[in-house]
């Protein structure tokens, strides 16, 4: 099927879109732009210096590539670069690398209203972003992760995998897999039991995640003794991946709040 471009929108001579591309009015396609086939792009979007890849929605007024909000970047030539099968919806902003050569975000993710991911954020699959949630400059976040809407985080911070940012959240430290943070200075406060069922999670897994969470927090033992001890056990994968999580870390972990009551609950369970 052939390409479909609205008579008004504005197309850099040498942008690639492939088949069955539909672009809608009043939209520009700038410099070093490529887009996979079945993308749709709705009115009033931008995009520059970016690579989209297949069966992408753009439903309006989102912006691709812009150059990064960063006083060190002099208009090097850096990139945004996405998968397949995303939903980016509207006043979604959306920057190209400052540092690194790119800003990347994986495949079957939603960025909702007013979202935006900063320069050189690494962003996996199946992650959601929820209305006005913003990521700074340099924030990994890690598949099937949930940042709910008015949550900031901040540069250089990491959100684990299955993880899950409540609203209004402000992260300043590294977010482990498995968990849900709140507050300002996020801390968790539970356990995203529900985000594991959903996703095919065993009693056994659940049970060895549990396990390791209350070891690196609620025993007592500094945090590198907790882990010692850990990596001695003969732990399955998902459960390793926190241990992996806390010793890449740079900025630190949050620790949880134990007062929590629903912490106290998923523990005990």
């Amino acid at each position: 099927m052939a390409t479909k471009i609205h008579p008004t929108a504005v197309i850099d001579p040498k942008a690639q879109i492939d088949n069955d591309v539909e672009i809608g009015p009043l939209t520009v396609i700038g410099e070093d732009v490529r887009i996979g086939a079945g993308t749709k792009i709705g009115p009033h979007c931008i995009l520059e210096f970016c690579t989209v890849g297949k069966n992408n929605l753009f439903t309006g007024a989102a912006y691709v590539g812009m150059p990064p909000q960063d006083w060190s970047y002099k208009g090097e030539r850096k990139l945004f670069i996405m998968g397949d099968n995303n939903v980016i919806r509207e006043n979604v902003t959306l920057h190209r690398g400052a540092h690194s050569d790119t800003t990347e975000m994986g495949s079957n993710c939603m960025l909702m209203a007013n979202t935006h991911l900063g320069h050189d954020c690494r962003v996996g699959n199946n992650v959601v972003m929820v209305n006005c949630a913003s990521a700074a400059g340099h924030v990994e976040i890690g598949d099937r992760a949930l940042i709910s809407g008015l949550a900031g985080i901040h540069q250089f911070t990491r959100i684990g995998k299955f993880a899950m940012i409540s609203g209004g959240g402000m992260v300043n430290q590294d977010i482990i897999p498995y968990v849900t943070a709140q507050g300002d200075r996020a801390r968790p406060v539970a356990l995203n039991l529900v985000g594991m069922k959903r996703n095919g999670f065993t009693r056994e897994q659940i049970k060895a995640v549990k396990h390791v969470f209350k070891t690196l927090f609620f025993r007592g033992l500094l945090l590198k003794d907790a882990i010692v001890r850990l990596r001695g056990e003969n732990l399955p994968p998902e459960a390793s991946l926190i241990l992996d999580f806390v010793e890449a870390s740079k900025r630190g972990v949050a620790r949880p709040r134990r007062s929590a009551g629903s912490l106290e609950k998923d523990l005990a369970d």
